[in-house]
């Protein structure tokens, strides 16, 4: 972990992490990314509930950094569930043990496409869940993610649909 990545320890170690100000930070620049590349609004709510809210929502919402091999930066109550994943192991995790080793060059080619594109609103594809689980993403949506002055972040990733997999 970089040395510049103390924040990972305090947000985990939080018992309401969405009122860490790195994650209302980042949270702020997921839903206007989301809003500048889809022309949608990820959600209504205002700015002081929307960290609460979005951790606490009945779809799942990731994220990861700008790293060379990115790791997780954001996870939602859904998203740690559904990887069956502690906030402190989520924020430790490269995003690309997300999918199993034979399905990683094709989440490496979407996440070139929404580097390409801003946006994709089409994706499909199997995750794995740290205990081994399977499921299928259905209708994902992936963005990148942009700070106030447009400078790439990361990329992000809705969605709201899955199918568990079975052994």
């Amino acid at each position: 972990m970089a040395s510049n990545d103390h924040w990972r320890i305090e947000v985990a170690a939080s018992q309401s992490p969405w009122t860490h100000p790195h994650w209302v930070q980042w949270i702020k620049r997921v839903v206007a990314s989301y809003a500048q590349w889809t022309g949608k609004a990820l959600s209504d709510a205002g700015a002081e509930e929307l960290p609460k809210l979005l951790y606490h929502a009945p779809f799942v919402l990731v994220s990861h950094g700008q790293e060379a091999d990115p790791i997780l930066c954001y996870g939602n109550q859904q998203a740690l569930e559904l990887w069956e994943m502690s906030l402190s192991q989520f924020l430790e995790t490269p995003s690309r043990y997300t999918a199993e080793p034979m399905h990683r060059d094709e989440r490496a080619q979407l996440l070139e496409r929404t580097t390409r594109y801003g946006f994709v609103d089409d994706y499909q594809g199997i995750r794995i869940s740290a205990s081994g689980a399977r499921f299928r993403i259905h209708q994902a949506t992936v963005w990148n993610v942009v700070d106030e002055v447009g400078v790439y972040q990361g990329q992000a990733a809705m969605f709201h649909e899955w199918t568990l997999l079975g052994q």
